[in-house]
């Protein structure tokens, strides 16, 4: 089984590389080829979007006709948009096309891969190796861009080539050693609006649904704003990206491995907000920015506290969601994915009117979020140890 779960970790993570690999190549794109800025959060979001909207249909088509054949299918599709998105680099509507169709097939992949792991494993199993491949998503949101932004210093291309290749090998090994489990439920977990998930919101877990979004909200309007802001700044390349890409990934990876092992069982709430606030003060650097080194270090606070907010919130998530971890999950990456989905766009459409004082306003976003923790903490309608979660 241990292989099979790194065949379907490596599957996750190269499905979120993907959308993380176009980060650093899409705005020297448009400044390149002279197109308005909002079209970097335009492209990015789109991608979100079709993900987000088709996930339902392929958790239906995942129980019809297999994990293993979806998750191919997936694979192929993938790799279509990546090569898409390489040949026709200077023309805008093909961009728009090739990242719909990446959302799209990443909706086929996440559905798939999700029910395959609850087929192998128990229930007692389960939460470790959900948590496995959401490490995977999250190394693939680090890595992405500190791939694109290496490679594209070559050609501009080159990102998405490599990865259309790559994942052409995927699907391959996949075809050849992955075996089609036994099915034990259904890929409907991922609905747009899990079963479940409104009775969910009648409890204070739902401040951490909020708190989700604002995470992923505030760190994919950074994601799509920090390059076309230092371009102004700084006159950042591509390769300069890539490295800030790299050192903020090993502060997020030092995180990951050391601080939150440090985190009690109770203390979560702490750690949640005094991460809000370091990734306040990362945010509130960034407008100060004069050279490359200053970028990185106010990028690398702002990715230690949005690391530690979210693999914090993960696990109190789960503790609070009185047994309905699936339930929750589902509604917590439906929450994710509305941030973003609604980040790039308005952080852009924000960028052309105010420039770096829009992370200001991100700062000042990420420390009143964490007025959401303390209605959680006050509130006594908790699902924990309450018989009312089994009625769900």
């Amino acid at each position: 089984m241990k292989k099979t779960i790194l065949l379907l970790m490596s599957v996750q993570f190269f499905v979120y590389l993907g959308f993380g690999i176009i980060i650093p190549v899409l705005p020297e794109v448009i400044v390149q080829q002279g197109y308005a800025d909002i079209h970097v959060g335009g492209l990015i979001t789109i991608y979100a979007l079709a993900s987000f909207f088709t996930a339902p249909l392929w958790g239906m088509l995942s129980d019809r006709t297999g994990r293993k054949k979806l998750i191919l299918i997936g694979l192929a599709g993938f790799s279509l948009s990546f090569f898409l998105s390489s040949f026709f680099l200077d023309q805008l509507y093909m961009l728009y096309a090739a990242r719909i169709v990446g959302g799209f097939f990443s909706g086929a992949l996440y559905t798939a891969v999700t029910g395959f792991v609850a087929d192998i494993t128990t229930d007692e199993e389960r939460n470790k190796y959900m948590g496995l491949l959401g490490m995977s998503i999250g190394l693939g949101f680090i890595f992405g861009p500190a791939i694109g932004g290496l490679l594209s210093s070559i050609t501009l291309s080159l990102p998405f080539t490599a990865s259309a290749v790559l994942v052409l090998l995927l699907l391959v090994y996949a075809a050849i050693f992955l075996k089609e489990p036994a099915r034990r439920g259904s890929a409907h977990k991922r609905k747009i609006v899990p079963q479940g998930g409104l009775t969910l919101w009648q409890y204070r877990i739902r401040y951490l649904f909020v708190f989700s979004f604002m995470v992923t909200f505030l760190l994919a309007g950074l994601e799509s704003t920090f390059q076309l802001f230092q371009i102004d700044q700084i006159e950042i390349t591509p390769l300069q990206l890539g490295y800030l890409f790299i050192a903020s990934g090993l502060v997020d990876a030092a995180i990951q491995g050391g601080v939150v092992r440090r985190i009690k069982d109770g203390q979560e709430t702490k750690w949640i907000i005094g991460a809000q606030i370091v990734a306040a003060a990362g945010l509130f650097l960034l407008p100060f920015t004069m050279n490359l080194f200053f970028a990185g270090v106010a990028l690398s606070i702002f990715t230690a506290g949005n690391a530690l907010a979210r693999t914090a919130l993960v696990s109190l998530t789960s503790k609070e969601s009185g047994g309905k971890y699936g339930t929750a999950a589902g509604m917590t990456y439906s929450m994710d994915n509305m941030g973003r989905i609604i980040g790039p766009l308005f952080f852009t459409w924000l960028l052309t009117m105010q420039s770096g004082s829009i992370y200001f306003l991100s700062g000042a976003l990420a420390l009143i979020a964490t007025g959401l923790i303390l209605l959680y903490e006050n509130s006594t309608k908790t699902l924990r140890n309450s018989e009312k979660a089994s009625a769900l």
